[in-house]
């Protein structure tokens, strides 16, 4: 057995020891030998197919993440990359406890070293895939986000929660150093010293705390989360898709570059809008008093 086997034998223990390391997290493993009947990731399209929700399904287990619901949330992504008539994406977790936890720990327990390394690289994939869609993509987090959970969450366009919601890095407290992403993208949500507080001590903070903070946009009572979040994709998917993925790739490659080279990246997407018939199209509609009708992207 190694050094990292008896790290995750000691990460799914029972709490016999009568430790309150855990306490804080407000979970535990997932139950073992749950027979789940249902895909782990849900897609459902809604307002005319322009609206995809992907839902994390595994409420029994907070939403903890196994190789399998990994590598169909990637091609559930990758499905809707193609598909040209969806204009927003929203990522939320089933139930009304969290949204989720990160990896599946009892799942990792049994893992060797090259299992370990395989889901990695299958996790890396499906988060890349997340951050890589033209789309706009923006999560509604209805309870806890912990570890790779928060980071799927990092990874789209913006964060919208529920009023229970929690976002921790806990990886440190398990003897990891976090991998999905947030020492690069946290401390681009939260100022750079409570990001590193929050990887270094696993310490999670609350929605409320998040949203003072920036990192959260909007927080809805529980059962108002997804009435909010549908509104918010409703009203971009009523925009030009041409448009809103024109500046969002802008904003990401504009991103940390000095600011001629940042204004240089958005007057490109800038003049490639102006050419296009949307463009027409709105600006006739505006003058007509009229909803526009806008087409759909290429791709």
């Amino acid at each position: 057995m190694t050094d990292l086997d008896r790290t995750e034998d000691d990460m799914v223990a029972d709490g016999s020891t009568g430790t309150d390391r855990w306490k804080a997290l407000d979970f535990g493993p997932p139950a073992p030998d749950v027979d789940e009947t249902e895909p782990p990731v849900l897609i459902d399209y809604r307002s005319g197919d322009r609206v995809a929700v992907i839902t994390l399904n595994r409420p029994h287990a907070d939403n903890a993440i196994t190789t399998e619901m990994g590598a169909l949330l990637t091609k559930v992504v990758e499905s809707i990359a193609v598909r040209t008539v969806v204009r927003a994406v929203i990522l939320t977790g089933a139930g009304d406890r969290a949204f989720s936890v990160g990896s599946d720990l009892r799942q990792r327990k049994s893992m060797t070293k090259e299992d370990w390394l395989r889901q990695r690289q299958d996790f890396d994939r499906t988060l890349y895939t997340v951050r890589q869609l033209r789309k706009p993509i923006f999560a509604a987090v209805n309870g806890i986000a912990y570890g790779g959970g928060s980071e799927l969450a990092q990874s789209t366009d913006f964060i919208i929660a529920s009023e229970n919601a929690t976002f921790g890095q806990p990886e440190a407290m398990l003897g990891l150093a976090a991998g999905g992403g947030s020492p690069a993208l946290l401390p681009r949500l939260l100022p750079r010293g409570k990001a590193l507080q929050m990887l270094m001590t696993g310490d999670p903070i609350t929605a409320q705390e998040a949203h003072r903070l920036g990192m959260v946009n909007e927080i809805h009572p529980p059962g108002q989360l997804m009435a909010a979040a549908e509104r918010i994709a409703n009203t971009i998917a009523n925009n030009s898709p041409t448009a809103v993925q024109a500046v969002k790739r802008a904003v990401q490659l504009g991103e940390g570059q000095p600011i001629e080279q940042a204004i240089a990246i958005m007057m490109d997407a800038h003049w490639r809008s102006a050419v296009h018939p949307d463009r027409i199209e709105g600006i006739g509609a505006f003058n007509d008093g009229r909803e526009p009708t806008f087409q759909d992207p290429d791709f």
